[in-house]
């Protein structure tokens, strides 16, 4: 698709859905009630660096469970798959990302998508201690958006105030053995790697690495170890956006992850990253405008993983 085409899908989906104002912004994390609901921006950064953007792009946000991505990609090169793979599963849960649901069996945390599995991710971390941890995070953030990084205190604070579900996940998984670090740390490191300022352009430079094989398409930068890109966007298809994961494979068909913050990223592997901002969020914890636009950027561009079997021009570009 040209250039010029594509701009002009994201001007008419942003002028399309503007006007939508179904859904609520988060309110059980005190700061994120206050955002303005009429935010909304879109990005698309491809494998080559070329970005087109549309909207209120430079609004910082904080990142909220969209970092759990790159939190899992760090824990894989500290660890390798294979330690990881034992101490957080895989499986989609069909449940709300909150939910307090461990597999007993396996003892562990279903997928490294939902709360108690990225809490369980977070804790795996390596460093001497809080700062190194902190700062091994922060840096790691820094390659996938090629500036540095900070936490929102405010955020960071307001969610260690009252995020008494998470503590209480922590605590049933030390109850049985999942976690091992001393709780109250990992916590901390969980919400401050909640709390990363991003805006809707550093979502899409972050999606369109992991779609580069995970080098920077901006800074030339490698992000994470292309070994594990494989692993990411696995989780990411199948538990990105936790009890949507089965429509959304169906109908937009490529890894995506969400946040309550109102973020979406999106992934077509070797060929683009998609960003997309809007705090007002449907019952499942997901932007809805975000959503809407993932599906008709998906069958305007024919991005659907399984679509480029079709003898379909409009769809050859987007295809390996």
């Amino acid at each position: 698709m040209a250039q010029e085409n594509l701009e002009a899908v994201l001007n008419d989906l942003h002028c399309k859905y503007k006007s939508l104002q179904d859904g609520a912004v988060a309110n059980y994390i005190p700061e994120l009630a206050k955002v303005n609901p009429d935010l909304f921006s879109i990005c698309v950064v491809t494998v080559d660096g070329e970005v087109y953007q549309v909207g209120d792009d430079k609004q910082l946000f904080t990142i909220q469970s969209i970092s759990k991505v790159f939190a899992y990609g760090l824990a894989l090169e500290d660890h390798g798959r294979d330690y990881v793979l034992t101490r957080v599963g895989v499986e989609p849960t069909g449940d709300a990302f909150n939910a307090i649901i461990l597999d007993e069996q396996s003892n562990r945390p279903l997928n490294p998508m939902v709360n108690a599995g990225a809490i369980a991710t977070t804790s795996l971390i390596k460093g001497s201690g809080p700062t190194e941890r902190l700062n091994r995070m922060l840096n790691m953030f820094s390659r996938y958006m090629g500036h540095d990084v900070f936490v929102d205190m405010s955020v960071f604070t307001s969610e260690r105030s009252t995020g008494h579900r998470n503590r209480a996940m922590a605590h049933l998984m030390l109850n049985f053995g999942m976690i091992d670090r001393n709780i109250e740390e990992s916590l901390d490191l969980y919400f401050q790697q909640c709390a990363v300022m991003v805006n809707c352009y550093d979502l899409a430079v972050m999606a369109a690495t992991l779609a580069n094989k995970g080098i920077n398409p901006i800074t030339k930068d490698r992000a994470v170890d292309s070994s594990y890109i494989k692993d990411i966007l696995s989780v990411m298809y199948t538990c990105g956006m936790y009890n949507f994961a089965g429509e959304w494979a169906y109908k937009i068909g490529i890894p995506a992850k969400s946040g309550v913050c109102g973020g979406i990223i999106a992934i077509v592997p070797n060929k683009m990253g998609i960003g997309v901002f809007s705090p007002r969020l449907d019952a499942r914890g997901n932007s809805v405008r975000g959503v809407k636009v993932c599906e008709e950027v998906s069958q305007e561009l024919g991005l659907h993983l399984f679509e480029c079997s079709r003898n379909n021009s409009k769809v050859q570009p987007f295809c390996n």
